[in-house]
């Protein structure tokens, strides 16, 4: 009898103590409920699969483990993107590895109980090991990883600096396959730069709070060097996941004179924020190519789709990742933290970004195009026995054939750079023989006045 009662208060106390909690983090979802009675239900409902699984299941599991994984499991239930956040994984967020920990370089998400790589960052491990964007992984160490929350699968993908991990990976239809990958401290440099023949290339692998300041400093060097010569600006954002909001307002106000980057909305219509450009390009209005593909999300996409529809970059590549929400990090005193999406992204055009994503002004599929030799056909004056010059020819030949190709080179073997870097040379060369023509036949005009004056 004393053992019923026990239980029974021990049901009622766990009950009315989630029932307390649920109230105090999910406000807006019981006010004005005008049917309270099925959330006691409801709750009611919790307390008697709380109460089962403590006194039936298999093993011993404690009271914390329940609550934190119905917790877990509310929040995973609602998108990818939410999740909860133990005190030990929020700790972690906060601080990151600082070298105690070693990470891929993986950019993730969850799609059908599995992880998805959104995109892996430049100059990491994954990177490195040949993970692409779109990836599943499926298993970590030999072990499937199906039915795991978010926060756990990052857990297995961690580990000592130096120490290795086996990843089994779907891509696209093939067979499942395993990549070992040695972790590393991810060390991310979120700025690049490069001249291609009098072309400015930029490439953001990140949006970290160093990004605006990175890219305008690679711009002005570019411009330096390049001085009345520049022609134009190619910003890759490809494999970019993503990173700060204010960053990416930012980026792609240094381009845009005026009008709306973005704005979000929430659940409730004063949940609503635009944000507007101030005046100021940093090239001078000269010719801009955003290189996207499926691995560009979040940040990247509020970029490329203020550029496009301001009309001010030409957008090559492919059809970007579709991550088009806010999520807000909301600390819960004592009992670590919730990732909850709040917000949805839009485009200047009132397009929504999420499961859509960005398309390309001009598609563009990615590959590697390969130097090569030019077939024995094509004979030309060289080829012939005892041509005049043709030693010098042969031991230029030997010298270019000793050094490896320069990292222009290698970048411009890239599919979408090579025509990223077309399309800037045409609209050069189309705007400077318009202005040609136009200064010809102005003076043709003055010519012909004069020439009429003088017979008059």
């Amino acid at each position: 009898m004393l053992k019923l009662m026990f239980n029974k208060n021990k049901r009622f106390f766990i009950i009315l103590l989630f029932f307390f909690n649920f109230l105090f983090f999910s406000t807006n979802l019981v006010k004005g409920d005008n049917n309270r009675q099925e959330t006691y239900k409801q709750l009611n409902l919790f307390g008697d699969v709380f109460q089962r699984v403590q006194e039936q299941y298999v093993d011993g599991v404690s009271d914390k483990e329940l609550i934190e994984s119905a917790i877990s499991g509310m929040l995973q239930s609602l998108d990818p993107h939410s999740s909860y956040l133990s005190p030990e994984s929020y700790k972690d967020m906060q601080v990151k590895t600082k070298g105690t920990f070693g990470g891929l370089g993986i950019e993730i998400t969850m799609e059908d109980g599995f992880v998805k790589v959104v995109s892996p960052i430049d100059d990491t491990p994954a990177a490195n090991a040949g993970m692409k964007s779109g990836d599943l992984i499926i298993g970590i160490d030999g072990e499937s990883i199906k039915g795991l929350t978010i926060n756990e699968a990052v857990s297995k993908l961690r580990g000592p600096v130096n120490s290795k991990v086996t990843i089994t990976v779907v891509r696209d239809k093939e067979d499942p396959f395993e990549i070992e990958i040695v972790r590393d401290v991810i060390k991310i440099r979120s700025v690049k730069h490069e001249v291609i023949n009098e072309i400015g290339y930029v490439r953001l692998t990140t949006f970290s709070d160093t990004t605006t300041s990175g890219m305008e400093k690679s711009i002005n060097e570019i411009r330096k060097e390049l001085g009345d010569k520049f022609q134009g600006l190619i910003l890759d954002l490809r494999n970019n996941p993503g990173g700060l909001l204010n960053q990416s307002i930012s980026v792609a106000d240094s381009f845009l004179d005026q009008g709306e980057i973005v704005s979000t909305q929430g659940r409730k219509e004063d949940d609503t924020s635009r944000i507007f450009a101030k005046k100021g390009d940093l090239i001078d209005g000269k010719p801009l190519i955003v290189l996207i593909n499926s691995g560009s999300a979040s940040a990247s996409e509020i970029v490329a789709g203020a550029l496009k529809d301001h009309s001010r970059a030409i957008i090559v590549g492919t059809r970007s990742f579709g991550k088009g929400s806010v999520q807000s990090i909301i600390p819960l005193p004592g009992n670590g933290a919730m990732r909850l999406t709040t917000a949805r992204y839009y485009t200047p055009s009132g397009i929504s970004i999420q499961a859509k994503g960005i398309e390309p002004d001009i598609k563009v599929e990615a590959g590697m195009t390969e130097t090569k030799k030019e077939a024995n056909q094509n004979r030309r004056e060289e080829n012939l026995r005892g041509a005049l010059d043709k030693k010098e020819l042969e031991s230029n030949e030997q010298k270019n054939k000793k050094s490896d190709a320069s990292p222009v080179e290698k970048l411009l073997q890239d599919n979408q750079i090579s025509r990223a870097v077309d399309l800037i040379k045409g609209i050069h060369l189309f705007s400077n023989k318009s202005k040609n023509t136009s200064t010809a036949l102005k003076d043709n005009s003055n010519k012909l006045r004069k020439n009429n004056s003088a017979r008059n």
